[in-house]
């Protein structure tokens, strides 16, 4: 006797690939949707306030205790060859190319990802997106395309942020706790940072960060049971989904933009 059921595999298989189909289907139209939120950018920009300007502590005091403890330890590790004075080179780069894009992106998927979820789940669990339908309005235009286009503007300005309370941080433990020249902590830094290959590179990671985070979010809350259990199961894998996807997407833009 078979272990398993090989209709229970086929029907889990069409499932999955039924979801991947309307995942896909949900982006495109997020994506299609981009001219008609510019045109209304009144919604875009009250989604920016709420997923950007909400999260600023957050990032803010994260981003200044990453730059006092990146400037500790590169400070010490340095300081065992003679090259302290690198201390704002080096904590820039490993700032703007990795740590920046990918601790802001996890940070902005804890905070204002589960945020859009439980939103949009609970407007799905009080039946006020099936209401919209029926009045002839799309949910999709209204409600979740300013929402995904307001995240993927906030993610880059959430991570600029991250990086330069970072640096402060590794002044400050740099220049005025260990006395390290603040000159060559700021000219060494301005000529071994690169505007296109370092700064470009993490702005683009940002981007994909953010539209990946915001769109794992969203369609978590869209695709949630309409009940209290369905939309706390669908908070808890935006979380887990969004957190995965800007690891592994991490790695891949790396490879490609730093090593090839």
């Amino acid at each position: 006797m078979s272990w398993y059921n090989p209709a229970d595999v086929g029907f889990a298989v069409r499932r999955k690939l039924a979801d991947i189909g309307q995942a896909t289907r949900l982006f495109w139209q997020l994506v299609r949707l981009g001219g008609a939120c510019a045109r209304r950018f009144g919604l875009v920009r009250d989604q920016i306030h709420f997923l950007g300007n909400y999260s600023l502590a957050i990032i803010g005091v994260s981003g200044l205790f990453v730059g006092f403890v990146l400037g500790l330890q590169v400070y010490y590790m340095l300081q065992r060859f003679g090259s302290a004075e690198a201390l704002g080179v080096v904590v820039t780069l490993a700032l703007v190319r990795e740590l920046g894009p990918v601790i802001a992106a996890l940070l902005f998927a804890g905070r204002a990802g589960t945020s859009l979820t439980a939103e949009i789940g609970l407007m799905k669990a009080g039946e006020q997106l099936s209401a919209m339908e029926m009045m002839a309005i799309d949910p999709v235009r209204r409600i979740l395309a300013p929402r995904f286009w307001g995240g993927v503007i906030a993610m880059p300005l959430l991570t600029a942020v991250f990086n330069a309370v970072g640096i402060l941080g590794a002044y400050v433990v740099g220049v005025v706790m260990l006395r390290i020249d603040a000159g060559a902590f700021w000219g060494q830094m301005q000529g071994g940072v690169d505007v296109f290959t370092d700064i470009g590179n993490g702005i683009l990671k940002s981007v994909v960060f953010g539209v990946t985070v915001t769109f794992v979010a969203l369609l978590q809350g869209y695709a949630a049971q309409a009940t209290p259990d369905g939309v706390s199961h669908a908070t808890t894998r935006t979380v887990v989904t969004a957190s995965l996807a800007v690891l592994g997407l991490d790695f891949i833009l790396t490879a490609m933009m730093f090593s090839i």
